[in-house]
């Protein structure tokens, strides 16, 4: 470690060595050095103690720092480590600090959000999906607590005014629960979305379809074949979701038990279902072909065109489905596309509205008609869910027994008599 008066000049002329280091120490200020590495990078250091250890600080590079800045440096570390701070330790601290990922930003907080509140939800898919969509292309990299209630009123008003009131009002409910969330862990002091009101009003879908459109739609379903074809008669049979059918796996089903069993993560209220099958819907689950997801393995994928993954593209083959149908309307009728006006419009979740209905006119009771839907509210709900837990299994059974020889009848070309239960 040699020790010599450094001066501008000298600090300019000094070489590298070929290999290894060397440190330089400067005689007007003893504690102060100069390391020259062999690759030539010149760096000034400074020695001192704290509590009794050696510490040793890079203060800078040269010619960045100076040899006059170099000896201020040291003369403010000198004093810095008499006061007992430990330099090296808190630039090390400081460094780590700005290496992790800042926790309150926008993102951050989401992810950790959907991870910690959202996983475990059947709509975790759909909550990720849109605030990827409507929420982190405007406040990515803000943090959280910066978001003001004219924010959040902004960013709704946007999805408003492109016409899509029912995602505005679903953007709602996730801003206030992500919000409220934050609150509860301590990142955010308020909650923005309190007391917001909703955008406009929900608008509560009444379409059931008469027997007439649920035979075309049955004949349809028939005409467009695998996979969306026997899917779109099992929601017949059984009423349920379509992500309870499309998404089934085969060992959820029963062949012996005629049915499908669901555990709670795979039902909206988290409650395990069992979904009867009649005969109808047992004929077309016993014709499904197994679609093979590797070379020597079946997938467990029910309805599966990949083998890997459940089948996707809902609004394609409902077009494709749509069409059908109104090519049906056409030919029944003898004319043409002119002539028959089409369906009126209906979504697939209408055909479960379709079969509570059904049921219903079949002269089937409103607990048995939940049973069959899965629900847990209407007649099930507070104080009557806590004590009154028979499930209505054997009635659920046999009212989809009737319902599905009810579509079978109906679909084979005999219009259905309904027969009344004795209540």
């Amino acid at each position: 470690m040699p020790r010599m008066k450094l001066t501008a000049a000298a600090v300019e002329r000094i070489k590298p060595l070929l290999t290894g280091r060397v440190e330089y120490f400067d005689a007007t200020v003893p504690a102060l050095g100069l390391r020259v590495s062999a690759r030539g990078v010149k760096s000034w250091i400074y020695f001192g103690r704290v509590a009794g250890k050696q510490r040793r600080v890079t203060l800078g590079r040269w010619p960045s720092m100076t040899l006059a800045d170099a000896r201020k440096a040291a003369g403010g570390a000198a004093e810095a480590m008499r006061e007992g701070h430990d330099l090296t330790a808190e630039k090390r601290a400081a460094a780590a600090q700005q290496a992790k990922p800042d926790r309150d930003l926008v993102e951050n907080v989401i992810a950790d959000w959907l991870e910690r509140d959202q996983a475990k939800n059947r709509s975790a898919a759909e909550s990720a999906r849109i605030m990827n969509k409507e929420v982190l292309p405007f406040w990515r990299g803000r943090h959280i607590w910066e978001i003001t209630r004219r924010d959040a009123i902004e960013i709704i008003d946007r999805v408003v005014d492109r016409g899509s009131p029912t995602m505005a009002r679903r953007l709602h409910a996730y801003l206030h629960r992500l919000f409220r969330w934050a609150r509860g862990r301590g990142i955010v002091e308020a909650n923005p979305m309190a007391d917001l009101p909703k955008p406009g009003k929900e608008t509560k879908r009444t379409r059931v379809l008469d027997d007439n459109e649920l035979r075309v739609v049955w004949k349809a379903a028939e005409a467009i074949g695998w996979p969306f074809g026997p899917l779109v008669r099992l929601l017949v049979l059984t009423g349920a979701r379509r992500g309870e059918i499309g998404e089934a796996r085969w060992r959820e089903v029963d062949i012996d038990g005629a049915a499908i069993r669901l555990e709670g993560g795979r039902t909206k209220n988290g409650e395990p279902h069992t979904i009867p099958l009649s005969m109808p819907a047992l004929a077309i689950i016993g014709a499904l072909p197994r679609i093979a997801s590797g070379e020597d393995a079946a997938s467990d994928y029910v309805f599966t065109v990949t083998g890997k993954s459940p089948v996707s593209g809902w609004g394609r083959a409902k077009a494709i489905l749509d069409a059908k149908v109104d090519a049906l309307r056409i030919e029944a009728a003898g004319g043409s596309a002119e002539t028959v006006a089409p369906m009126p419009g209906w979504r697939f979740h209408d055909i479960r509205r379709t079969v509570a209905t059904g049921l219903q006119r079949l002269g089937h009771r409103l607990e048995v008609i939940e049973a069959v839907l899965g629900h847990i509210g209407g007649s099930r709900s507070g104080i009557v869910g806590v004590y009154q837990r028979y499930g209505f299994d054997d009635e659920a059974r046999a009212a989809l027994e009737a319902w599905g020889a009810h579509v079978a009848q109906l679909t084979g070309g005999t219009p259905a008599r309904v027969i009344p239960l004795r209540r």
